[in-house]
């Protein structure tokens, strides 16, 4: 959808019957800060889902290394046993 320069001015001149010369910095302000803490959220979510990743990957890798050292302990009680 794209508007004309008369449609905005329109738009604006509107917003600034309503609400009025003194609250439109108010309104501005208010705007651009619930902007910058919806961006914080997003980044902080996903920096937390970047770390829960990585704390998945890091249990994972001791688990095979647990499985792997547990397969050398049995292949070396066999040995032993067998001898």
């Amino acid at each position: 959808m794209n508007f004309s320069g008369w449609e905005i001015l329109v738009v604006l001149f509107v917003v600034l019957l309503l609400f009025g010369s003194s609250r439109l910095p108010q309104l501005a302000r208010g705007m651009g800060k619930s902007i910058n803490e919806f961006k914080k959220g997003i980044s902080e979510g996903s920096s937390k889902e970047d770390e829960h990743e990585l704390a998945e990957k890091r249990r994972e890798q001791l688990r095979d290394s647990e499985r792997a050292r547990d397969e050398e302990l049995a292949s070396a009680d066999k040995y032993s046993k067998s001898s």
